[in-house]
């Protein structure tokens, strides 16, 4: 680590989620997830819903189609990331995966892979060992990536949790548990060398 020499650094914060359904509850919690982010004193920015709709990646290779293009783009820029996925029968949804497996093009940067990088991994679900399940899932996936899942992870149920009119969750517990994660990412990307 680099003590506080970075501290008052500016990072770089990309949030990937949701679901094919714009405003979807898995959007609404990277919402919530990129404006704690936000208020540490991030800059962020998002890739989410339509903009993941990828063609199946391959890794034998192939031309990059342009959304392909931009979330990699946008994640070769990030210092940190804040993921949330739905959970689909226990685990991450196809569109999220996929999305997630275009990180396979990063292997020979210079951060290869999420490198260098803090993830927050939220999981929106509605019941408990769906959430849970997807959550360790998220985590995993990460891990295999190289990158350094945040101590904490966030389980949102929507069973028992919702959001408010203007978007932000409803739960004081669940926004409190959001808010910690997003200051780890921040703050473990203060830490961190600049980019290459």
């Amino acid at each position: 680590m680099n003590g506080g020499t970075n501290s008052g650094r500016q990072v770089r914060i990309l949030g990937i989620g949701g679901s094919t359904r714009r405003g979807s509850s898995s959007e609404r919690a990277l919402q919530t997830a990129l404006a704690a982010a936000a208020r540490h004193g991030a800059t962020v920015s998002s890739v989410v819903g339509a903009d993941l709709v990828l063609p199946m990646y391959d890794p034998a290779g192939g031309t990059l189609l342009a959304p392909a293009k931009r979330l990699l783009a946008a994640l070769t820029e990030a210092d940190g990331l804040l993921i949330a996925s739905p959970a689909y029968h226990g685990s991450t949804s196809g569109l999220m995966k996929n999305a997630l497996d275009y990180v396979e093009e990063l292997r020979d940067d210079a951060r290869p892979y999420l490198s260098e990088r803090a993830v927050g991994c939220l999981a929106v679900a509605q019941g408990w060992q769906s959430g849970v399940s997807t959550l360790g899932t998220l985590r995993t996936i990460v891990h295999a990536l190289r990158g350094w899942p945040t101590p904490l992870g966030v389980v949102l149920n929507t069973s028992v949790s919702g959001f408010t009119a203007d978007g932000d969750c409803a739960d004081p517990q669940v926004r409190e548990q959001i808010e910690v994660m997003a200051r780890q990412v921040v703050d473990f990307a203060r830490t961190r060398p600049p980019r290459p």
